[in-house]
């Protein structure tokens, strides 16, 4: 069990928080139809990743409460999936805003699901351009991201480039 510091803690929501921003840039406004979007040899659509991405948050949690748990769920529609990124996300981050102890280091919680989670973000946005539906490109430093807003209402990106 870790008795991780404060600020060990922070940096993590505030991690969650650059994932949910990015998260919402790479699923907002995507079509219906990019959930089923196949490439040749590529075995996973957007919404099997988004899936994924939500199976790993619900894996981070089990982590955090010293229940390690993995599921690996069957894609639902895009919506439901994106609702489930952003309520899975929210649970993870109200753990850790907890003064709940947590059963995994800061350290290794990074590691693990949040790294992965990221990498599978940036697949979406790929996939996002292939299907002719790109994210605008930003000076992510320059993005307002605090810890704690981890919810579909993103803020505005500053400045966007094509």
């Amino acid at each position: 069990m870790s008795t991780a510091p404060d600020a060990e803690r922070q940096l993590l929501r505030h991690t969650l928080a650059t994932v949910a921003y990015r998260g919402a840039k790479a699923i907002r406004d995507a079509p219906p139809a990019f959930a089923t979007f196949e490439l040749p040899n590529y075995p996973r659509t957007p919404g099997k990743i988004l899936a994924h991405i939500n199976d790993l948050f619900a894996w981070a949690l089990s982590i955090c409460c010293g229940q390690q748990t993995w599921h690996d769920s069957t894609p639902q529609d895009w919506h439901a999936e994106v609702n489930r990124f952003f309520s899975g996300i929210k649970s993870f981050d109200d753990y850790l805003a907890s003064s709940n102890p947590l059963h995994e280091t800061p350290a290794k919680l990074f590691q693990g699901p949040i790294a992965d989670a990221l990498t599978h973000i940036g697949q979406l946005a790929m996939l996002r351009r292939l299907a002719s539906h790109p994210v605008k490109g930003e000076n992510f430093h320059q993005a307002q991201i605090a810890p704690g807003q981890v919810g579909p209402n993103q803020p505005a990106p500053r400045r966007e480039f094509d």
